[in-house]
């Protein structure tokens, strides 16, 4: 078992950090600023909204001072409406470049777009410099002016496929599929033991956890949320892991992880749900990949197929036999 301590994966929407030497004796709300990017009045917000811990406990006073090795976590606000400036040296790795959309192969690590702690480096920013007529759907108000085009996204410990619009027609028609769920999106996930039923969704809505802010969870009053899975395989060494092929029916934060940990199988490496350290993959990585997507061309009205393989990070784990 991994260290309770131990830093979580930080996703742009949430800090959750083990205080280092250098924050000792800092005052909680100057801490969140230096760690964060924010300034003291956002991170002032941030204190009285309820939602920053020190150790698991609630803390509402900036003047609460915090010790190395305490954990510090806290939901963060989105980033301000500010344009994101194109970034060239952000690589894209694209997939299918059409008029209207773009497919990328986001790496695992990556943000998609800005957020309180990440403002610089995120695939927005590379998108921007190569394709720099999107930002014309935020000047035009058709997006957000910190995330052009962008109808989806994908946790920055996720890698894999994900779309974004490069024009209105794109934007709306993709938005549109996205809504009615015509819009199908696979996954392969490596999760810890072994799964039992061959095939089976997991139908449980999602909202934010009222016990702890920083995560999601399955609540009666969460919003619908359906996740499909196929065992692909099963795996006995270094530990008991099956590998899932995962169906993406609705589209919630961290859908498919709490999905899975509230059945008994975490992803493996995803620290913020599964709470176990695999040493095999990067500490921002776990295994959670986007391998297809498919959706109707905004103006052919023929079917688009994507597909990425699994990178070799994660590829490394499995078999070479399953073919994958």
């Amino acid at each position: 078992m991994s260290d309770p301590r131990e830093p979580e994966a930080f996703d742009g929407e949430v800090l959750d950090v083990i205080v280092p030497a250098a924050l000792d004796g800092v005052r909680v709300d100057r801490a969140l600023a230096m760690v964060t990017g924010l300034s003291r009045g956002e991170a002032h917000d941030v204190l009285v909204s309820g939602t920053v811990r020190v150790d698991g406990r609630v803390v509402l006073k900036p003047s609460v001072v915090l010790a190395e090795g305490q954990r510090l976590a806290a939901v963060l606000p989105p980033a301000s409406n500010g344009e994101v400036a194109p970034d060239a040296a952000v690589r894209v790795d694209v997939v299918v470049d059409d008029e209207d959309f773009v497919v990328v192969n986001k790496a695992p690590g990556q943000v998609v777009h800005p957020g309180a702690g990440q403002r610089e480096g995120t695939l927005v920013a590379g998108l921007l410099a190569r394709y720099p007529e999107i930002r014309a759907l935020s000047s035009e108000g058709l997006s957000d002016a910190a995330r052009p085009g962008v109808v989806h996204r994908l946790d920055k410990g996720t890698s894999g496929l994900l779309v974004v619009a490069k024009t209105p027609e794109g934007l709306v028609s993709l938005s549109a599929q996205l809504a009615e769920r015509r819009v199908e999106r696979t996954y392969l996930g490596l999760v810890q033991g072994h799964v039992s039923e061959e095939r089976g969704v997991v139908d449980a809505p999602i909202g934010r956890s009222t016990r702890t802010p920083t995560t999601m969870s399955v609540r009666v009053d969460g919003r619908p949320a359906r996740t499909g899975y196929e065992v692909v395989g099963r795996l006995d060494e270094p530990y008991a892991t099956t590998l899932l092929r995962l169906r993406l029916e609705t589209g919630r934060t961290h859908q498919i992880r709490v999905h899975l940990a509230t059945i008994g199988h975490p992803v493996v490496n995803d620290l913020r749900y599964g709470h176990r350290r695999d040493r095999r993959l990067d500490e921002e990585r776990f295994f959670l990949h986007s391998t297809s997507l498919s959706f109707v061309h905004p103006r052919s009205g023929l079917r688009v197929d994507a597909h990425a393989p699994l990178p070799a990070d994660v590829a490394a784990l499995v078999p070479p036999e399953w073919g994958l």
